[in-house]
C-alpha cells in the first residue's frame, strides 16, 4: 500500500503560466473538453520557454517534440474561466525534459483551485534530420530553474 500524496498547490510550481479558456473550448456538455487541457499545457510550457530563452524556440537547430503526456481531472472548467499553468521540471536528462504540471482555476476572490494535474516529456532533436540530439545550451539553462529537488 502507498500513501496518498497531498493535492499540489500553486506554491509548489515555481513558474505560474497565465491561459484563458476561449468560448471554443467548452464541448457539447458545456465545459471544457479533455483533450483542450493538453493544449493548455503545451501553450504553457513552450510560451514560457520562449519568455524564458528570449527566442522564438523553433528557430534553433534542436526542437522539443512531445514523447508523452498524460492528465488526471480533478474539476471541471469552462469558459470564460481565468487558468494559471504551474510549471516544474521533475527530471532534467540529457536529451529530454520531463514536466510536472497543474492547471489552476482564479476563484473570484484570487485563490487558485486546482483543475488537473499533469505530465509532459519533450524529447530535443535536431530540427532538420529528427534524430534525438542534447537539449539546447539556452533550454538548459532556463529550464533548470524548473528543477524540483523533492
Amino acid at each position: 500500500m502507498t500513501s496518498a500524496q497531498p493535492d499540489p498547490t500553486a506554491a509548489d510550481y515555481p513558474v505560474l503560466w497565465p491561459v484563458p479558456t476561449r468560448w471554443a473550448d467548452n464541448d457539447h456538455y458545456g465545459h471544457v473538453n479533455n483533450v483542450t487541457y493538453y493544449s493548455y499545457f503545451d501553450t504553457a510550457v513552450n510560451g514560457w520557454l520562449m519568455s524564458a530563452v528570449g527566442v522564438d524556440i523553433r528557430d534553433l537547430p534542436a526542437i522539443g517534440v512531445v514523447a508523452e503526456t498524460s492528465c488526471t481531472y480533478r474539476s471541471e472548467l469552462s469558459f470564460p474561466d481565468q487558468l494559471q499553468v504551474g510549471l516544474s521540471v521533475s527530471r532534467l536528462g540529457t536529451r529530454s525534459i520531463v514536466y510536472a504540471l497543474a492547471i489552476f482555476r482564479e476563484g473570484p476572490d484570487g485563490a487558485l483551485d486546482l483543475a488537473a494535474t499533469g505530465r509532459f516529456v519533450h524529447v530535443y532533436v535536431d530540427a532538420e534530420s529528427r534524430k534525438p540530439v542534447p537539449i539546447p545550451d539556452e533550454i538548459r539553462t532556463a529550464v533548470s530553474r524548473l528543477v524540483r529537488t523533492d
